[in-house]
């Protein structure tokens, strides 16, 4: 047997340990139960990576002692509003994510890689669900928004969807190249287009400049083209049905997704012919998108309303109280719409601005601090192309999460811990190099 035959073999054969497991268990299970956002779910996928944190025995680090501290201020905060249990979200939230982290960071390279795969594969399945739920209208998961149906999975929330999506996206490109990989890039491009997700678009392009700073221009632009180009004709092909006045065309989808996935498997053999029809395929979709850009005008759109009032709102709340926040759950959003009335928000999609509501900017300092401690070392294990893409998923997530409410939903805490996790300094004894309390 050749050193290459060993290789490949121990590549085969790689074994999650158990703590890892119970994680993606816990991303499995969050998915699933609607993001997590709700409390059998959201008890579930906590139970899950709490069950793998204690398994790992990790030792305290930065990381861990700031985020302890942000729970504890929580608390804090929830105590002095008189209503302690208030703060077990953030608690919770917090927890959460740095366990993904401390678990994540213990696995050798061969079982990041193993443990990118599993994130890839299953964000390419809430891709294809979603697309699904749009073909055939299947009404639990997908959401109606200004007249268009858009795809949201099992998570039931097309902006988490595609939070998800991307995260997975980004880190599929710098898996090896293969006919599996090459499709699982594609199914999470094209189910990002039918979230008709604006932040999700954004903070894929944020993940893929990082990959072009990280891991090579040249090499992510190739890697991603057939992808989004076989997506331009799958999605271009999903407008009919996505206008929800409109008789669903599920023959014109199908015929599309295939289309387009032969497109994405069969543009990089094409060789000197990949310009003329690459430039074909993006002419199809320009002609498509215009066809129906009446329709999408909404979704191509920068302009949120609610969201603009519900933040001047929320920095109402902040001037009140800018230290100390309103306390945590304590934020809601009122705001007048003329001839519309008045309205509510109970977030403002904007978990940075979220956080300095509720918890002032004690809080906010603290969430940053936890985020920087997580890039300080994530940067310290720089070198493989894994860790350019553990580094763009991050970045998707906080370029995300300053549209959304992302840290509410377990499932987007739990991806994006482990994809920290992925990026952290290897060690066998489970220290992260560099960031011990």
């Amino acid at each position: 047997m050749t050193a290459g035959n060993v290789v490949d073999a121990r590549r085969d054969s790689v074994a999650l340990p158990m703590p890892s497991l119970f994680l993606l268990a816990a991303f499995a299970a969050a998915v699933v139960a609607q993001g997590g956002y709700y409390l059998p779910g959201r008890v579930m996928s906590g139970l899950l990576v709490g069950v793998a944190v204690v398994l790992a025995r990790p030792r305290p680090n930065l990381v861990a002692a700031l985020g302890g501290t942000l729970a504890l201020w929580a608390l804090v905060r929830g105590l002095l509003e008189g209503n302690l249990l208030s703060a077990l979200p953030t608690v919770g939230a917090a927890g959460v994510f740095v366990a993904a982290v401390l678990v994540a960071a213990q696995a050798d390279q061969e079982q990041r890689e193993l443990l990118a795969t599993v994130v890839a594969g299953v964000g390419a399945l809430v891709a294809f669900s979603g697309w699904v739920a749009v073909v055939f209208r299947i009404q639990a998961w997908t959401t109606v928004a200004e007249g268009l149906l858009r795809a949201a999975s099992t998570l039931t929330y097309p902006n988490a969807a595609a939070a998800v999506m991307a995260v997975a996206a980004v880190l599929s490109l710098v898996m090896k190249r293969t006919q599996l990989t090459s499709v699982m890039t594609f199914l999470l491009c094209t189910g990002i287009g039918a979230t008709m997700s604006r932040a999700g678009l954004i903070a894929l392009a944020a993940g893929l400049l990082v990959l072009c700073v990280f891991w090579g221009a040249k090499k992510t632009v190739v890697a991603i083209t057939p992808s989004l180009l076989g997506a331009v004709v799958a999605v271009g092909a999903l407008l009919p049905t996505m206008r929800v006045d409109d008789e669903p065309r599920p023959l014109l989808a199908v015929a599309g997704l295939v289309a387009g996935a032969l497109a994405a498997l069969g543009l990089p053999r094409l060789g000197r012919f990949v310009l003329p029809v690459a430039l074909l395929l993006v002419a199809g979709g320009a002609v498509a998108a215009f066809g129906f850009s009446g329709r999408l005008a909404t979704r191509i759109s920068f302009s949120s309303p609610d969201r603009t009032d519900a933040t001047g709102a929320a920095l109402e709340l902040v001037s009140r109280s800018p230290l100390l926040g309103a306390g945590p759950g304590n934020a809601s959003f009122f705001f007048d719409r003329g001839n519309e009335g008045a309205r509510v928000m109970r977030y403002v999609h904007n978990e940075y601005l979220q956080v300095l509501v509720e918890l002032g900017a004690v809080g906010l300092l603290l969430a940053l601090g936890v985020v920087a401690a997580v890039l300080i070392a994530m940067w310290r294990g720089r070198g493989t192309p894994l860790w350019a893409g553990a580094m763009a998923a991050v970045v998707v997530v906080l370029v995300h999460s300053g549209f959304d409410f992302l840290w509410h939903l377990p499932v987007v805490l739990v991806v994006a811990g482990l994809c920290a996790g992925l990026g952290f300094p290897s060690t066998r004894d489970g220290v992260v190099e560099g960031v011990r309390a």
